[in-house]
């Protein structure tokens, strides 16, 4: 079962897009976990979370960014410029940072020199920075335009009970991914970091109900499992987006086991449901802008604080790695403000710049998490 999991996580597309594609139904493109995954499921859609994995060469990213940037960006360029990318219908930009809105930006101007990098629905989706009363109405307008744009473009139309079943489905995924954590909380954790991130890498592509069923087998075979995994030094990994299995493996090689995680492809994803009473849009606004534990959220740091201690607490962390991408401005930030406040009280902590992905530095990565278990 682990393998499903992991073969889905290790490639760009799946046999679920094909499917997609041979039914004609569109399959849309997004970056950020604060675009509701929900809207695009009800009107048939397959949502599918980018990622820049499998690149060999940065010589489009770097034109049209520059080198002085987040280099998770300019992978995901990279690949929309070589034609990874022909199979999206669609693409859902944001603001999630400023990298980001960038990207908008630089993938258009490359379809005007490329012409078909682009799919022909691109369309950008603003989310606001703060969560009040005034930006959450805000904020729901953006997703009512959202949906007309999709309805528009596709000829599709949105029900509110398609809209209330995408809810639940998604909020069942979530509470499963709970159940998960609950696994790797154990004292001898029948699943690696590795394992796990692949599992839930692999809910960003597949169709929710496909994936709620291979997850929910997989959750009562490793429930059902003896004890696993035992006499390592327990990390969790906070910070920049991480969707590179080997990144993980590389830690765990060292001797740890990555028992949790803050990560936006990790935790961050489900900790919290959308409220199944009331306007379905007003609660996917209320449930998405109150998402506050990453730093592009104003206002919320004690609140993200808190949820590195309560994790440190709930999965007996040794150790916490704070990586961050090379030039991330706002986890490399907050990273800094994380390790003097965790450390005043008495949880050691690695702080780690890095490339993304296919760029990361093996050797020096291992090296320097050797050094740290050593000091723990």
């Amino acid at each position: 079962m682990k393998d499903i999991f992991r073969k889905t996580a290790s490639t760009l597309a799946n046999e679920a897009v094909a499917r997609f594609k041979s039914e004609g139904r569109p399959v849309i493109g997004y970056p950020c976990t604060y675009v509701p995954e929900e809207i695009i499921h009800a009107l048939g859609g397959l949502p599918f979370r980018l990622r820049g994995v499998g690149i060999s060469s940065l010589s489009i990213g770097d034109t049209y960014f520059g080198p002085v940037i987040c280099s998770f960006p300019k992978c995901v360029l990279q690949l929309a410029g070589e034609g990874q990318y022909a199979f999206l219908d669609g693409v859902i930009m944001s603001n999630g940072c400023d990298s980001m809105r960038r990207l908008d930006e630089c993938w258009r101007k490359a379809d005007d020199d490329i012409p078909g990098t682009s799919p022909g629905f691109f369309h950008y989706f603003g989310v606001p920075h703060k969560d009040t009363t005034y930006s959450r109405d805000w904020f729901a307008e953006e997703i009512r335009g959202l949906i007309e744009a999709l309805e528009g473009h596709f000829g599709l139309t949105l029900t509110k009970e398609a809209l209330g079943e995408s809810i639940r489905l998604y909020n069942e995924g979530r509470m499963l991914l709970r159940r998960l954590d609950a696994l790797r909380a154990r004292e001898k954790a029948p699943l690696s970091g590795e394992e796990a991130l692949s599992v839930i890498i692999a809910g960003s592509s597949l169709p929710r109900e496909e994936y709620n069923r291979l997850l929910t087998e997989l959750l009562v075979e490793m429930e059902a499992a003896p004890d696993g995994i035992d006499g390592r030094k327990r990390l969790l990994l906070v910070g920049s987006i991480n969707d590179d299995l080997d990144f993980v493996r590389v830690i765990e090689e060292c001797g740890a086991l990555v028992a949790a995680d803050t990560l936006c492809f990790g935790a961050r994803a489900y900790r919290d449901l959308v409220p199944a009473d009331g306007d379905p849009i007003e609660a996917l606004a209320g449930r998405y802008l109150s998402h506050a534990y990453c730093p592009r959220m104003f206002g919320h740091y004690r609140e993200r604080l808190a949820l590195l201690m309560d994790t440190v607490r709930e999965f007996r962390i040794d150790g916490v790695i704070l990586q961050n991408i090379r030039f991330c401005d706002l986890h490399g930030s907050e990273n800094g403000i994380f390790q003097r406040d965790l450390e005043r009280e008495g949880i050691p902590c690695l702080r780690m710049e890095r490339e993304y992905g296919p760029l990361v530095e093996s050797g020096r990565i291992r090296m320097r998490v050797d050094a740290f278990l050593e000091k723990l």
